[in-house]
């Protein structure tokens, strides 16, 4: 494609037509089943026990899993539906001009899911290297891990979906093996009975509103994948049940190393390289490629959808040169290393206080306000009826997220309460639609309020 708006294959702004989808009800499932098995959510499960007890939190895990899901598919859905980004969808809700802050803002904090990722990622190749050369360099593999990343995200959406089915088949097969090592190595009796720590740092209601952060981490990504879906059908249902599986088999992993970790004597860890090689350095080794293959898996999807972020505000800047600049920035964070640990859960929070209010207007605005309609063409272009605010901006929505981000901030660190996230949720969808309908009575003309909506 010669025109300089446009990049290789169809990863660009332009929207997504029926005739140029690619992804079936399996390759969605595949690909959303690789999501999130992945060593920052395995670490998030390691946060809860022995916070809690190991039942405990294995409901905590799955009720938040499966609610926090339902948002996540709702926003998928406006990507299948439209055919657009993620980030582009934002135009409708915040405006032409007002979806750019939001959108640095997501890319910003993609970049930093990244550097996590690829850190994490290293530790665990650094293990399976030193374990089969006795070499063991964290800083090369860190750089490696990266560098492998942005050679599959540079090859665009299609090359993600096809590696997606080999990387996810393997890695089921070892996360099994590790599960399987691990209850018939150790007593999960003693797991199940294992009491909970004297001082507690994560609360039951804390520790749900984790998982809550988690998904909503995925919501500002999951149209920029869910636009190849072939129908709205094999969108939801495929996201629903692989994004569900994937986050619960990883919570749980990290919630059953850590339990395992304490029981044995073992420093408490979020990873099962470090709990099985103790025992075994075969089965050790096999996690390590658990951890390793799944960051290859999903920091290529977040890349992916750090490059389409920055790509709704450039959009003239060409595909694989972003992926290549947002890569070497990646590579440079991860090397922050135990920084970025340490940082972790509090990062979690401020993804839960700034993005909740942000994926609640958008699904407000497309769901309720506009009636499941957004003219693609017109919101690449701007120029639509849609944006009937102020040069481009959308102030009603800065004041909705103002008003729910302060919310989510101020119950989740100065006054600490139960269903933090949620609350935020539904604050946000109330006052944005509230505000809307008195802007509308207030700005609109009559006669024209009808054919926004259609």
């Amino acid at each position: 494609m010669s025109n300089s708006t446009e990049t290789i294959s169809h990863d660009s702004m332009s929207p997504i037509s029926a005739n140029e989808r690619t992804m079936s009800l399996f390759s969605t499932f595949f690909l959303w089943l690789g999501s999130n098995v992945v060593v920052t959510t395995v670490f998030t499960g390691m946060l809860f026990v022995p916070d809690m007890t190991y039942s405990t939190a294995l409901i905590v895990i799955i009720l938040g899993t499966l609610l926090g899901t339902i948002p996540l598919i709702l926003m998928g859905n406006i990507g299948t539906r439209t055919g657009l980004s993620t980030m582009a969808l934002a135009r409708g809700a915040f405006g032409q001009r007002g979806a750019v802050l939001p959108t640095a803002v997501n890319t910003i904090v993609l970049i930093g899911w990244s550097w996590i990722q690829a850190y994490m990622g290293a530790l665990s190749l650094n293990e399976a290297i030193s374990y089969l050369t006795g070499y063991s360099n964290i800083n090369l593999f860190t750089i490696l891990t990266e560098a492998l990343v942005v050679l599959m995200a540079m090859y665009g959406h299609r090359v993600i979906e096809t590696t997606e089915k080999f990387i996810v088949s393997l890695m089921v097969v070892l996360v099994v093996i590790v599960f399987g090592y691990m209850f018939i190595t150790f007593d999960v009796g003693n797991l199940i009975r294992m009491t909970v720590m004297d001082n507690p740092s994560i609360t039951v209601s804390a520790a749900f509103d984790i998982v809550i952060a988690t998904v909503f981490s995925w919501m500002l990504m999951v149209s920029d994948h869910n636009r190849y879906c072939k129908t709205e059908k094999v969108g939801m249902v495929g996201t629903y049940l692989g994004f569900s599986v994937s986050t619960i088999i990883a919570m749980v992993l990290g919630a059953t190393v850590s339990g395992f970790s304490v029981l044995n004597h073992i420093t408490r860890t979020y990873d099962p390289t470090v709990l099985i090689g103790h025992f075994n350095p075969v089965f050790g080794f096999a996690a390590a490629l658990v951890i390793f293959i799944s960051v290859l898996s999903t920091n290529t999807m977040v890349l992916y959808s750090a490059t389409m972020s920055y790509l709704a505000i450039f959009k003239q800047h060409h595909f694989k040169k972003i992926v290549l600049i947002l890569g070497v920035i990646c590579i440079f964070g991860a090397l922050l290393k135990d920084w970025l640990l340490t940082n972790f859960q509090g990062f979690l929070l401020m993804i839960g206080s700034l993005f909740i209010p942000v994926v609640a207007i958008m699904l407000i605005d497309y769901y309720i306000l506009k009636r499941k309609h957004y003219d693609a063409s017109e919101i690449i272009s701007g120029e639509n009826k849609l944006y009937w605010y102020s040069n481009g901006i959308n102030y009603v929505a800065y004041i909705s997220f103002i008003i729910g981000a302060v919310f989510a901030y101020y119950f989740s660190y100065v006054h600490p309460i139960s269903g933090t996230t949620i609350l935020t949720f539904l604050l946000t969808c109330v006052v944005y639609a509230g505000l809307m309908k008195v802007a509308r009575k207030a700005v609109v003309p009559e006669e024209n309020k009808e054919s926004e909506a259609v």
